[in-house]
């Protein structure tokens, strides 16, 4: 039997030895359908504390146990948010604040905050999603296809080729539902990811200009401009990293 199968099996009969069980599938899947649904009272209810009796031992250590059971939580709301019609790219970056803020945590009681923080902040965010612009799913895989290819070269007739649709067509639907062209959809998009990358990252704005595919990067520091009112160089030095406990000056790399 394989190290992990022996592993597996003695934490098996440990639990039935100490009457060990985990939470009802019932109602955890309940509690992450009223996340997605957007109920914020239904999700105070049904929340229980972070590494609580029946979630699990991942780790000895007590706060690093809290963290991974974090981790996990923070993974479940993504995923049901975006099933629930939450944009990836919100989702996922959603995601990684919160798993980076998590990090940083040095106390049990901090943890236990982010957790409650976390949960309330994406159901809210599904609430307002809710009472918002319910979008067809052909702009909904437009969407998606937009943010997979943030990296690449995006043309309207290659989404269009991706949902099975004229380029026409999609060309107004998306406009009618979303509000505004599927070019300025894709230029916002990029700036907000690349808003991220100069907040948590040390990239610069040349490597994170060709990174989204912009054409050159006085291109991407006058779309940069046009929808944050900064300069990228501007953007980072006044963001960069703020949400951590102080600013500090990205690292410079070194050249080759």
């Amino acid at each position: 039997m394989a190290e992990s199968g022996k592993a597996l099996t003695y934490k098996a009969f440990m639990n039935r030895e100490y009457a060990f069980k985990h939470s009802p599938f019932e109602r955890e899947f309940e509690f992450y359908d009223c996340v997605k649904a957007g109920d914020i009272e239904s999700v105070k209810k049904l929340m229980t504390p972070l590494g609580g009796s029946g979630s699990g031992m991942l780790s000895e250590d007590p706060l690093r146990n809290l963290k991974y059971h974090f981790v996990v939580t923070v993974a479940m709301l993504t995923r049901f948010c975006v099933e629930g019609g939450m944009e990836m790219e919100t989702a996922y970056t959603l995601s990684d604040l919160y798993i980076l803020k998590a990090d940083k945590c040095s106390s049990a009681d901090e943890i236990h905050k982010l957790h409650s923080e976390a949960i309330l902040d994406f159901t809210g965010q599904m609430k307002r999603i809710s009472r918002g612009n319910i979008y067809s799913k052909p702009v909904i895989m437009a969407m998606d296809y937009i943010y997979d290819n943030l990296h690449s070269r995006i043309s309207v007739e290659d989404i269009a080729d991706s949902v099975n649709l004229s380029t026409a067509y999609l060309s107004r639907t998306f406009h009618k539902e979303v509000g505004v062209t599927i070019s300025t959809y894709i230029a916002v998009k990029r700036v907000e990811t690349a808003q991220n990358m100069l907040k948590y990252s040390d990239y610069s704005s040349l490597d994170i200009s060709n990174y989204l595919a912009f054409t050159t990067h006085s291109h991407f520091i006058s779309t940069f401009k046009k929808y944050t009112g900064m300069t990228p160089n501007e953007f980072r030095k006044k963001y960069y990293r703020s949400n951590w406990g102080g600013s500090r000056e990205p690292a410079k790399k070194s050249k080759k």
